[in-house]
């Protein structure tokens, strides 16, 4: 068994520069594996071109970047000889891939596994199909898991984020690891502003479109309470324009991204997650450290393992729009209830703090 100071640690991703739930949770997970636990992290990025990562990385981590084309030919050329190199000159004892797509999953057959290798799931298949996938979409995406799956088979492995996760990849080798927190602050929001919060880019995926038909009806109800959407705006999906013609843009605001997202909860009453699909629902943990509650559709896959239903939130049934109108309705309107609930998800989190988390990461490494 290995001690920590010996033990080299290669992340494999494609970036860390952007706001979003994997460089979060892989800023909180290196950090710790540097600082705290005295491992070796080097962390190999692609076409990077030397971008500051949006969220803090321990100074301690080695950071390694690959120049790829956007010929296919050169593309996968430049990036297998690139990885090739760097693995020979960093020697690492451990790979972790941390690629949602396919080429991920082609990696111990690429690099003929030169150490131990494991896959990090960090979203759902369900990303691949869409809302309304198409007769032949649906066969081409299932040809594609089912590659995706043979091909997850060659890692040693294979970490999924909850146990329903698992029901994804009946494999082996598959390993329920959460996610950590990222912060937990001493103090927690009053609950008393009258305001509900959403984090996550603007995508399918988020839901916001089910979110702003909720409003509408909570907004009838209470016109004096804001909605508040934190996210990477993408004006494709023309969410301000549907905020217009639901005649909620009086009550509903749209931020970019911000980096202390911690007193953007502090400031809130209610977290709500509206998305249509996720691979832990990182956001939800987030505002439970917060103390406040939540209130979020039982979509594949993680809500329901985080938030416990009446008791730190409320779980709607999956695309539910009036009962999920109704639950936030609902959390105004008792505010009795909602200082209980907000109780009860500070307490509840502390599972995901990294002090609990990641000795698992350390077990694991050292076996």
């Amino acid at each position: 068994m290995l001690q920590n100071s010996k033990i080299k640690l290669l992340y494999i991703t494609n970036g860390i520069k952007d706001p979003a739930g994997l460089e979060r949770v892989l800023s909180v997970k290196a950090s710790y594996l540097a600082d705290e636990l005295a491992y070796e992290v080097h962390i190999l990025t692609l076409n990077n071109n030397g971008a500051v990562p949006f969220y803090t990385f321990s100074k301690k981590i080695i950071h390694h970047d690959i120049i790829v084309g956007r010929n296919p030919i050169h593309y996968f050329k430049s990036y297998l000889g690139g990885l090739k190199s760097k693995i020979k000159t960093i020697q690492p004892d451990i790979i972790l891939v941390c690629d949602d797509g396919l080429k991920g999953f082609f990696l111990p057959l690429l690099l003929q596994k030169p150490c131990p290798m494991f896959y990090e799931r960090h979203v759902s298949k369900v990303v691949e199909l869409g809302e309304k996938p198409s007769f032949l979409k649906k066969v081409k995406v299932g040809a594609k898991f089912y590659l995706m799956k043979q091909l997850g088979k060659t890692f040693d492995k294979f970490i999924v984020l909850t146990p329903d996760n698992t029901k994804e990849w009946p494999m082996h080798n598959v390993m329920v690891i959460p996610n950590p927190l990222s912060f937990y602050p001493t103090d927690s929001s009053t609950l008393t502003q009258k305001k509900v919060i959403a984090v996550g880019k603007h995508s399918l995926q988020k839901g916001y479109d089910r979110l702003l038909q909720s409003w509408v009806t909570v907004q009838k109800a209470h016109p004096d309470w804001q909605l508040e959407i934190y996210g990477k705006i993408d004006e494709k999906y023309r969410l301000a324009d549907l905020s217009r013609t639901l005649q909620v843009d009086k009550t509903v605001t749209f931020f970019p991204p911000v980096a202390d997202i911690q007193s953007k909860y502090l400031d809130s009453s209610i977290f709500v997650l509206s998305s249509r699909f996720e691979g832990f629902g990182m956001v939800l943990i987030e505002a439970m450290a917060c103390g406040v509650p939540c209130v979020t559709f039982d979509c594949p896959y993680g809500p329901a393992d985080i938030v416990t239903h009446q008791q730190d939130g409320i779980v709607v049934p999956n695309d539910a729009i009036q009962p999920f109108a109704n639950a936030i309705s609902q959390l105004i309107e008792d505010e009795e209830q909602r200082m209980v609930m907000g109780k009860a998800a500070k307490q509840n989190v502390k599972r995901y703090l990294p002090e609990v988390v990641m000795p698992q990461w350390d077990a694991l490494f050292k076996d």
